[in-house]
């Protein structure tokens, strides 16, 4: 069973509700049919009706659980600006300022999963990607346990890994430019939850490096080593259920030959299937080589990290794809 298959399983007949806040684009009017009629999600379309007029003309949501909502005049909007009001008055937004700014479909739409209307957005297929965060982060927010927003790539790959794992989580690769130490902690708890939600296995963590147990000496390496450091402190205050490892090359992460060889008394060399770059530069590499020459299939960038779940879009996306990112989002919306 694929990873898109999987998913879409877990999904179907969760009850949860999805916004689609980009309803003037057919792309998402076409997805948002398919996301009903596959019974994965009850979806909001956000849309006014000159929108819903041309990008709704080849699509029907009759019999589907499908609500299209006006964001620009809605009756909800006074209590989303009310919400919002509260939530950044202390950063100088005035009434007045909430009222205007609830007009915004990102801001909508990310103020309905904040008041308890949806389960979870998607959005990006138009907006930016720092459009899409800015709004995430200002009405939804991080988790409480996690301070920083980031984003994974789960690699569906063609054949398995050397040590046989069919799928692989990738992080960061596309928010983070240079995280810190501190900051790769968060990432790493932040993708062994994902896999966690989504795959429902034990998460084995590999901070990966150009260096394997100290056989190099630099900055960049001794990063790796304090991330992975803490992040085995953190997992054993919190009871958490993840194995952590690192410094770790790729293959002493990958192939159990060379893991047993390089890091012997280790319980995730050779046996990783989190895996965390040292920065945006080397993770958005790597997980463009595995998808073009390894032919994996790759999901993403998923945000995590947020109180709520919230993802963004390729500018390119087909309809097909909001489908599994709308289903992807479901998922991470389940409770374990």
């Amino acid at each position: 069973m694929t990873f898109r298959d999987r998913i879409f399983q877990k999904a179907q007949g969760s009850g949860k509700t999805l916004v689609l806040a980009e309803g003037q684009d057919e792309r998402v009017a076409k997805a948002a049919e398919q996301i009903a009629g596959q019974e994965l999600a009850k979806v909001i379309v956000l849309a006014t009706p000159a929108e819903q007029e041309q990008s709704m003309k080849d699509v029907s949501y009759e019999g589907l659980d499908v609500q299209v909502i006006d964001h620009s005049r809605a009756t909800e909007s006074e209590q989303l600006a009310r919400l919002f009001y509260d939530l950044r008055s202390h950063k100088g937004v005035t009434y007045e300022k909430a009222c205007e700014t609830v007009k915004d479909r990102l801001y909508f739409g990310n103020l309905m999963l904040r008041a308890g209307m949806a389960d979870g957005l998607v959005a990006g297929s138009i907006a930016s990607t720092s459009d899409m965060m800015r709004a995430a982060l200002r009405c939804v927010g991080t988790t409480p346990t996690v301070d920083l927003a980031s984003s994974c790539f789960v690699m569906d790959l063609e054949s398995p890994a050397p040590n046989g794992e069919e799928v692989l989580v990738y992080a960061d690769c596309g928010l983070n430019a240079c995280p810190n130490a501190d900051q790769l902690v968060d990432i790493a708890v932040s993708t062994a939850r994902t896999r966690q939600l989504l795959l429902g296995d034990e998460p084995r963590i590999a901070f990966l490096s150009f260096s394997t147990k100290g056989s190099a000496d630099h900055e960049l390496v001794t990063k790796m080593v304090r991330a992975t450091q803490m992040t085995q402190e953190r997992v054993i205050e919190e009871k958490l259920p993840y194995e952590v490892d690192g410094e770790l090359q790729a293959d002493a992460a990958l192939v159990p030959a060379v893991g047993e060889k390089k890091a012997p008394n280790s319980s995730v060399a050779g046996k990783a299937n989190v895996v965390i770059f040292p920065d945006l530069q080397a993770g958005n590499i790597c997980y463009k080589m595995t998808e073009r020459l390894a032919r994996a299939e790759a999901f993403g960038p998923l945000v995590q990290g947020m109180r709520f779940p919230v993802n963004d879009l390729s500018r390119g996306c087909s309809a097909e794809d909001i489908v599994g990112v709308g289903a992807i989002t479901v998922c991470q919306g389940m409770e374990e």
